[in-house]
């Protein structure tokens, strides 16, 4: 019964394995990067799933000499993707006309030429200006506006 179970590990055991490596260099724009484990440098390592070059596709970008556990697709050593991030730099996630970004700086939601952020700074700057008639004539300024201006610099902070 042993032989048969040895038989059977042998049977599926991957001629290729997950190894871990140390990320050397990111390439933003292709999505990949180069990676040395001790011994030899893999480049153009994949960082997303999708490798057919389409832009709509969802991108984990490692810390450069962070740690990373890289696989082999379809068991090829020269076709590697990474699996496993010890640290990420930024995320970054595109749908049609729609980024989804973070990093170190904030968060940015753009659809087309429009910007979460953009959108907020705009909303915040029109309440500022506001204006009202009263029984006694128009208001001059808005009483709390330095209430709304600290709630305009918290989201330029939080948003890119």
């Amino acid at each position: 019964m042993n032989d048969l179970q040895k038989a059977f590990a042998a049977l599926k055991a991957r001629s290729i394995s997950t190894f871990p490596a140390e990320v050397i260099s990111v390439d933003k724009e292709s999505g990949t990067c180069t990676v040395d484990d001790g011994e030899i440098q893999y480049e153009d390592v994949q960082l997303s799933s999708i490798v057919d070059g389409k832009k709509n596709q969802l991108f984990i970008f490692p810390l450069v000499g962070s740690s990373v556990l890289v696989s082999p697709i379809e068991e090829d050593i020269n076709w590697l993707y990474v699996e496993v991030y010890s640290e990420v730099e930024a995320v970054d996630w595109k749908i049609d006309n729609v980024n989804f970004n973070i990093d170190k700086d904030g968060f940015l939601l753009k659809k087309e030429n429009e910007t979460l952020k953009k959108l907020m700074v705009d909303l915040i700057t029109a309440i500022r200006q506001m204006k009202f008639t009263t029984n006694t004539g128009s208001t001059i300024t808005l009483v709390n506006d330095l209430q709304f201006e600290s709630v305009e610099n918290r989201f330029k902070n939080f948003l890119k």
